[in-house]
C-alpha cells in the first residue's frame, strides 16, 4: 500500500499554493507533464520520490474565501491556466476547500492586516495559538491516516523581525513564548514552532526571517524534523546567482548591478509596504557581495504594478570594467510568471522534505541551496556550485541504495 503525504500551504489562497495544488493534481491524472520540476529529470532516476497522487492537500490562509473563488479570480485575472485543465478535477478542489482553515495574523504588519479577514491576535496568548496549529496539524495527519505531513510558508512577505537572545538559545525560546514575549514572534514564527513539535518537515518559501532563526533550528534537530530556507529562488535572483560568476571567473569587475523591478498579485501588494518590502530587499541584494567577494554598487527597486496581476518583471544592468579599465555593461530583462515558475519547486521541496525525514535526516538541508536565495547553512551562492550540492546529495543516495521506484 502507498504511502499517504499531506502537504500543509501556509497562505494555502495564494497563487503560488493554489498553482502547485492544481498542478500536482493535473500530473496525478496525465492532464499536464511535470516541467519545471527538477524531481523529475534523470538526476532523481530510481530515488524513491512519492509521487503526485501520493499527496493530499491542506492548509492554512488569513483570508475568507472559497477555493473555487479563488481560483475563479485567478483564471479571469491571470488567464494563464488552462479552463479545460480545471474541469476534471472540480470534485478534487472541492474536497481539498474543506482543509483550509483561518490562519494566524500575529504582527504581521499593516499590510497584511489589510488583506487578512483576521484581526491581529497579538493578544492572543502565543503558547495557545501554537497548540491550536498543533492541534490542527495533528487532526489532519490522523483523520486523513497520512504517513507524514510537511509544511511549506508560502505566505506573504512579514516584515523583518529584529532578532533578540531568545532566538539564539532553545531554552529561553521556550520562556519568551510561556511568558508571552510576543514582540520576538510574528504568525511564521508560531508555524515553524508548531510544525516542527509536531514533527512535520517546515520550508521556508518566504523571505520572512521570523521562521528559521538558530533557536528554531535547535528544535528541529531536537525533534528529528528536517528544516530549510530562505525565500525561493525563482526569477532575477536566479539569473544573478548563475551570472554573477562569469564575472568573478573571467576577473570583470563588476561596477554596478541594478535592478528595477515590477510585479502584480498580493505578493506585490503586500510588498508594496516599505516594511515588507525591506524583508525582500535584503535577502535579493545580499547575494553579489558573497559570489564576488566585494560589494559593487548595488540597488533594487520594487515597484507594485496591479495591471499586472501574476507577471513579474525584472531589468538589471551590470556596468563592469575590464581589460586596460574599459568599462562595459551588459543588460538583462526577465518575465515571468511567478507562480508557475514558483509553484513546481514547492512540489520539489515538499518531495525532498518527505525523502529526507524517512531517511532519519533533521535539521537543515543544505542540498536544496539552490531553491533559495539566502539558503541557510551554506556559504556557497553560485548557483552550479548550489546545484552540485543537490547532486552530490542524490549520488551519495544512489551509491548506498539500489531500490528503484516509488516508495510502497
Amino acid at each position: 500500500m502507498k504511502k499517504k503525504i499531506g502537504a500543509c500551504f501556509l497562505g494555502a489562497l495564494g497563487s503560488i499554493s493554489i498553482t502547485a495544488i492544481i498542478g500536482a493534481l493535473a500530473i496525478k491524472r496525465s492532464l499536464a507533464d511535470s516541467i519545471g520540476m527538477i524531481t523529475s529529470t534523470d538526476l532523481f532516476d530510481g530515488v524513491d520520490l512519492i509521487s503526485m497522487d501520493q499527496l493530499e492537500f491542506f492548509g492554512f490562509d488569513v483570508r475568507e474565501q472559497k477555493l473555487r473563488h479563488v481560483i475563479e479570480e485567478t483564471l479571469d485575472q491571470c488567464r494563464y491556466i488552462d479552463p479545460e485543465i480545471i474541469k476534471p478535477l472540480e470534485s478534487d478542489l472541492k474536497e481539498i476547500e474543506h482543509f483550509i482553515y483561518p490562519g494566524i495574523n500575529f504582527n504581521c504588519g499593516q499590510a497584511i492586516n489589510a488583506l487578512s479577514s483576521i484581526s491581529d491576535q497579538s493578544e492572543i496568548p502565543v503558547r495557545k495559538i501554537a497548540n491550536s496549529i498543533e492541534s490542527g496539524l495533528r487532526h489532519f495527519k490522523e483523520s486523513r491516516g497520512l504517513d507524514d505531513l510537511i509544511v511549506i510558508n508560502l505566505a506573504s512577505t512579514e516584515p523583518i523581525l529584529e532578532l533578540q537572545p531568545c532566538h539564539d538559545d532553545l531554552s529561553l525560546l521556550e520562556h519568551a513564548i510561556d511568558s508571552n514575549l510576543c514582540g520576538a514572534f510574528r504568525a511564521s514564527s508560531i508555524y515553524a514552532y508548531a510544525a516542527i513539535r509536531s514533527k512535520c518537515p517546515y520550508i521556508n518559501f518566504t523571505p520572512s526571517n521570523g521562521a528559521l532563526f538558530p533557536a528554531m533550528l535547535e528544535l528541529a534537530h531536537e525533534h528529528g524534523v528536517p528544516v530549510m530556507g530562505n525565500d525561493g529562488k525563482t526569477g532575477e535572483t536566479l539569473v544573478k546567482s548563475a551570472l554573477a560568476p562569469m564575472f568573478k571567473s573571467r576577473n570583470l569587475q563588476v561596477l554596478s548591478w541594478e535592478g528595477f523591478n515590477i510585479l502584480g498579485n498580493l505578493d506585490g501588494k503586500v510588498l508594496d509596504h516599505p516594511d515588507n518590502r525591506e524583508s525582500k530587499i535584503r535577502t535579493k541584494d545580499a547575494l553579489l557581495p558573497k559570489i564576488l567577494g566585494y560589494s559593487p554598487h548595488s540597488s533594487i527597486q520594487i515597484n507594485y504594478v496591479p495591471s499586472l496581476d501574476d507577471m513579474k518583471t525584472a531589468w538589471d544592468f551590470i556596468h563592469f570594467k575590464g581589460f586596460l579599465g574599459t568599462k562595459m555593461s551588459l543588460q538583462f530583462i526577465w518575465q515571468g510568471l511567478d507562480s508557475m515558475l514558483a509553484a513546481p519547486l514547492a512540489l520539489d521541496l515538499v518531495r525532498l522534505a518527505e525523502f529526507a525525514h524517512r531517511r532519519g535526516e533533521s535539521g537543515l538541508m543544505p542540498h536544496l541551496a539552490s531553491y533559495f536565495k539566502a539558503p541557510l547553512g551554506v556559504e556557497e551562492h553560485g548557483f552550479s556550485e548550489q546545484f552540485a550540492l543537490l547532486a552530490s546529495y542524490v549520488s551519495d543516495y544512489r551509491a548506498t541504495h539500489n531500490s528503484v521506484g516509488a516508495p510502497s
